[in-house]
C-alpha cells in the first residue's frame, strides 16, 4: 500500500522527507500506467515531473487528492479532469530559477561562440575551422525576453554583467518594475523580435505558438532563438527552415513539442541548432530543492490540513 507515488525520479532528500512524515512511497521504475496500476490503487498523492498525469492515470487512482508537479510545470497535468473529482494540483515555483536562468545562458553562449561546432572540429581533426567559422562578442547586443518572470528577470541580470542592452515584453510586468532593473519594454512581440540580436522564451503557451513562421520572419537576421520555457512555444518546422535557409544565425532547445525527442524529428539534423534534453532545471542543488518543496506540499496536503492517514 503506497500514500504517495512519485512518478519520476526526485531527489532522495524529497523521498526521505515523506518518509519522515509517516508516508509510505513508491518510486516508479516507469512512468507507464500498466505498471503503475497498484500503486496508484492505493494512493492519496503523486508527484511527477514532465511525465504529467493523464485522465486515464486519475481514473486509475481512487484515493488520489493530490497531485504535485515537481517543477512550475502542469502542461501535461489533466486538471480538468483533476478538477471534476476535486483533487488538488500543485506545483513548486522558483526552486529551479537559478539553474534555468544559468543553463538560459551557457545555451545563449554556446550559439555566440559557436561551441557545439568547435569541440566536433577539434574531435574531426579540423583545426583549420577556426579559420572558417565566426563568433560574435555578445556585449553592446540587445537580448529580447519573451516573459519577465523569475527566470527572465535572472536571465536579465546576467546578460547585463556581460554588456548586453536588455528588453522584454510581458503581460504581468509593467513599465516601472522593469526600468528598475534597467530592462527596457517592448511595445509588443514583433517590435521586440526586430529590435533582438538574442531572443529567450520566459512564457507559456496561453496563445498557442508564438513563433510561428511568419514571426520567425521578423528576426533579425542573424538572431539567436533560445528556449527554455515550453516546446509549444515555437513551430518546429518553421524553426528548421529559418535555419536552413540561414535567415537565424543559431537556435537553442532545452523543451520541445514532444518528449523524448523523437529520433526521426528534423530538429537532430538541423545545422546550428542545440538540443539539450530538458535538463535546464537539473542541478544538483534545484533539484534537491525542488525535491523537498514537492514533498512539503504532499504532507500538507495529507497531514498539515488534518486529513487522517487511512
Amino acid at each position: 500500500m503506497s500514500d504517495c507515488v512519485v512518478v519520476q525520479p526526485i531527489a532522495e532528500a524529497g523521498i526521505r522527507r515523506l518518509r519522515e512524515a509517516g508516508l509510505t512511497v513508491h518510486v516508479a521504475e516507469d512512468p507507464r500506467l500498466d505498471g503503475l496500476r497498484g500503486p496508484l490503487s492505493t494512493a492519496r498523492a503523486v508527484i511527477t515531473r514532465n511525465h504529467g498525469f493523464s485522465a486515464a492515470e486519475i481514473a486509475a487512482s481512487p484515493r488520489l487528492a493530490v497531485i504535485a508537479s515537481h517543477g512550475t510545470g502542469m502542461d501535461a497535468i489533466d486538471t480538468e479532469a483533476a478538477a471534476r473529482r476535486g483533487i488538488a494540483v500543485v506545483s513548486t515555483p522558483g526552486t529551479n530559477t537559478q539553474a534555468v536562468a544559468e543553463h538560459t545562458l551557457a545555451l545563449i553562449l554556446a550559439c555566440a561562440k559557436a561551441i557545439p561546432a568547435a569541440d566536433r572540429a577539434v574531435r574531426d581533426g579540423d583545426f583549420a575551422m577556426r579559420y572558417r567559422q565566426t563568433t560574435v562578442e555578445l556585449a553592446g547586443r540587445a537580448l529580447g525576453l519573451v516573459g519577465y518572470g523569475r527566470i527572465a528577470r535572472r536571465v536579465a541580470r546576467f546578460a547585463g554583467a556581460l554588456g548586453m542592452e536588455v528588453c522584454a515584453v510581458s503581460r504581468f510586468a509593467g513599465v516601472e518594475e522593469m526600468a528598475r532593473d534597467g530592462v527596457c519594454r517592448a511595445d509588443d512581440l514583433d517590435a521586440l523580435c526586430a529590435g533582438s540580436d538574442v531572443v529567450s522564451l520566459h512564457t507559456l503557451p496561453a496563445d498557442g505558438v508564438l513563433f510561428d513562421a511568419a514571426r520567425l520572419s521578423r528576426l533579425r537576421p542573424g538572431a539567436i532563438l533560445v528556449n527554455t520555457a515550453r516546446g509549444a512555444l515555437i513551430d518546429e518546422d518553421a524553426l528548421v527552415a529559418a535555419l536552413r535557409s540561414n535567415k537565424l544565425g543559431a537556435a537553442a532547445l532545452d523543451v520541445f513539442r514532444a518528449e523524448p525527442l523523437p529520433p526521426d524529428s528534423p530538429l537532430m539534423t538541423c545545422p546550428r541548432l542545440l538540443l539539450t534534453p530538458h535538463i535546464g532545471g537539473a542541478a544538483i542543488e534545484a533539484m534537491e530543492r525542488t525535491a523537498l518543496a514537492v514533498a512539503e506540499k504532499v504532507i500538507e496536503a495529507l497531514v498539515g490540513d488534518g486529513v487522517a492517514r487511512t
